[in-house]
């Protein structure tokens, strides 16, 4: 059930902070001040995308199309995070128990993934929308910044 905070989100953030950086809120085990708190949640993205607009080179009419976009799908994603931690909650409670209820278990990992299959779906739909206000350039030199990200975590996480 973590595959979807350390996955499926932080290739959101990463991708939602235009992918720059978000990924410390995806990630859910990333500490970030106020996590929950919805104001330091948005001063970090707006921090993570000036650092990757700089990357990109990004225009400022650029800039106006991507930061609604990137809020919104934020946004959608949040009570998609907030409803995988409860189930992960719920998976070490039926851990827990003196009896251990495998249908039960079963059944919150299938909502578990499905959970996660509609935050890759929002995540993909981010990234294409963001995709179709970048140049072509620009969409390389994002391919390569999630590269190098990507290649971090796996040396760090």
């Amino acid at each position: 059930m973590n595959i979807f905070n350390r996955g499926t989100l932080s290739a959101f953030v990463l991708g939602a902070a235009l992918a720059a950086g978000v990924g410390a809120f995806a990630a859910g085990e990333v500490a970030m001040p106020g996590h929950g708190q919805h104001g330091d949640m948005t001063a970090h993205i707006d921090h993570a995308l000036k650092h990757l607009y700089v990357d990109l080179d990004a225009t400022d009419a650029q800039k106006t199309q991507i930061d609604p976009l990137v809020h919104q799908a934020l946004q959608d994603l949040k009570p998609l995070h907030q409803q995988l931690l409860a189930g992960h909650r719920q998976a070490i409670a039926l851990l827990t128990q003196p009896t251990l209820d495998r249908a039960a278990m079963e059944s919150a990992r299938a909502q578990n993934m499905a959970l996660a299959d509609q935050a890759s779906k929002r995540i993909v739909q981010l990234l294409a929308d963001v995709g179709d206000v970048l140049t072509p350039a620009q969409r390389q030199k994002l391919a390569d910044h999630f590269s190098k990200m990507h290649g971090m975590r796996a040396m760090h996480g």
